[in-house]
């Protein structure tokens, strides 16, 4: 029971710092980005390859933060082209890309099988101080990156992002330049989002393309919607409730005595069941944005 505790606070926090940079985008931003979790896939990979090639961690986990940053940028300039629903479903495209390449080219991430035997920063510790230390840097991560967010999306940064999501002409005719604003959100979520993804891979010490599902990023927009976009408390409460739900459903499977099928399915109606009602009664999420109002 303590493991389990351990380990779906391990990886609520890791979701967590994917659902804090998806929120940059989706948030402050109202950008459409349906291939967030790409950015994942790509800090995971690096590690994975970085670690068998002999290098540190801390190398793998910059290579990624750099891939997905230029993958960041490549996805920007594709804005420029596109309008925003377009935009969202070339995002999606682009993941999708990225996932069949990880799945096909075996020489260099592994094929289907993925890496293993990626190791984790406390391998020299016993099993539950490694998982106790493992949880404590993704706590500390999770605090840091929240206050930061937090930190612009109060600030000036925020306040422009804001107002180019609800008035971009407005935004446009006060001076901001809004592709510069747009890319700047992009690589800022894309470097928190493989940061995220590089600790993932060290705790589950294994990377595959089923990383990269498209699954993965509804889940993460499933969080926010939740919680409430473009409210730094809000993602992380939509975190929570979901990754309690997650949790919830192989107590329910023991006590009842049904099948791994249903037990999937189970949750997957129980997620659903909390956004249709969020949704309905609470539509702007459990903790709404507060936007300031002029006078």
């Amino acid at each position: 029971m303590f493991d389990f505790l351990i380990s779906s606070l391990t990886v609520a926090g890791i979701y967590g710092l994917m659902a804090l940079a998806l929120n940059l985008q989706a948030g402050y931003s109202g950008l459409l980005n349906f291939g967030h979790i790409a950015f994942a896939g790509l800090g995971a990979y690096a590690t994975g390859i970085a670690v068998q090639a002999g290098c540190s961690p801390v190398a793998g986990a910059a290579i990624g933060v750099c891939a997905a940053m230029l993958l960041g940028w490549c996805i920007a300039r594709l804005g420029r082209k596109l309008a925003s629903d377009y935009w969202g479903i070339a995002t999606l495209a682009i993941a999708e890309i990225l996932r069949t390449v990880a799945t096909n080219e075996g020489w260099l991430t592994g094929g289907a099988n993925g890496i293993a035997a990626i190791p984790s920063p406390f391998d020299g510790l016993s099993r539950i101080n490694g998982s106790l230390a493992f949880l404590l840097l993704v706590a500390l991560a999770v605090a840091l990156f929240a206050w930061v967010c937090s930190r612009l999306g109060n600030g000036r940064f925020g306040r422009a992002l804001r107002l180019m999501r609800e008035e971009p002409q407005l935004a446009a005719c006060m001076g901001y330049d809004l592709r510069s604003l747009k890319t700047r959100a992009i690589l800022a979520s894309a470097a928190l989002t493989a940061l995220a993804g590089s600790l993932y891979a060290h705790y589950m010490s294994f990377v595959g393309p089923d990383y990269m599902l498209a699954s993965e990023t509804f889940l993460l927009w499933t969080m926010l919607m939740i919680g409430g976009l473009g409210n730094t408390a809000g993602v992380l409460v939509g975190v929570l409730l979901v990754q309690t739900a997650y949790a919830a459903v192989p107590f329910a499977k023991d006590y009842f005595q049904f099948g791994t099928d249903l037990a999937g399915a189970l949750r997957l109606g129980l997620i659903g069941l909390i956004l249709l009602v969020c949704l309905l009664w609470r539509s702007e999420g459990l903790v709404p944005e507060k936007l300031r109002k002029i006078a």
